[in-house]
């Protein structure tokens, strides 16, 4: 976003994370969806709906069955089988409800997916990662549930010990695996972030 880190596939710019500049990388053009096309969408499955609307920013980095596959595999532990339920309150008042994932965070939609996408990139490259992160709640615990069955990827979260409330202390402290690595830090956020 800053202009001066080079351009990247979409394989890449996952494994490297921040740009050499500092910014975000982002789509060189953004996939235009016809009127027809988001039409389309109406009534298909929540994994359905990802496919087509993800397909055009990921280029060839996964053949279409691949990424059908890691898509299934991503949201099969939702408790919902919309995934993400639209649920009318009054007239015209809807509210989507984003926690039916694993840890109740709207967080899991995208950390379940992306952390089989890495893995499965990781797997083809014959590579293994360390993520790092810092956390005051609940992206903690979802990166954890999405890095949990992840054969080469070891996620260590760091969290303020006793600034996390008890729910998401438990989802992220409870989990077991050897790629799991959860760390109570004296201090606060901004100690875990500095570290």
């Amino acid at each position: 976003t800053r202009g001066s880190a080079p351009e990247l596939t979409f394989e890449d710019a996952m494994l490297t994370g921040l740009a050499r500049d500092g910014g975000l990388y982002v789509p060189e053009s953004i996939p235009q969806f016809s009127a027809e096309d988001i039409a389309a969408l109406s009534g298909l499955t929540y994994e359905e709906t990802a496919f087509r609307v993800m397909r055009p920013f990921i280029g060839d980095t996964f053949t279409d069955a691949e990424f059908r596959e890691i898509i299934a595999r991503a949201y099969a532990g939702f408790d919902h089988a919309a995934r993400a339920p639209l649920v009318q309150l009054a007239e015209n008042h809807f509210l989507l409800e984003l926690f039916h994932g694993p840890t109740l965070a709207f967080k899991d939609f995208a950390l379940q997916l992306l952390g089989r996408l890495l893995d499965y990139i990781l797997e083809r490259q014959h590579r293994k990662v360390v993520i790092m992160g810092a956390t005051s709640g609940d992206t903690g615990s979802a990166a954890i549930e999405g890095c949990r069955r992840c054969k080469n990827i070891d996620i260590f979260i760091l969290h303020p010990h006793n600034r996390v409330s008890e729910v998401q202390r438990r989802q992220m402290t409870t989990v077991v695996g050897d790629n799991i690595h959860n760390l109570a830090v004296q201090g606060n956020f901004d100690d875990c972030q500095a570290m």
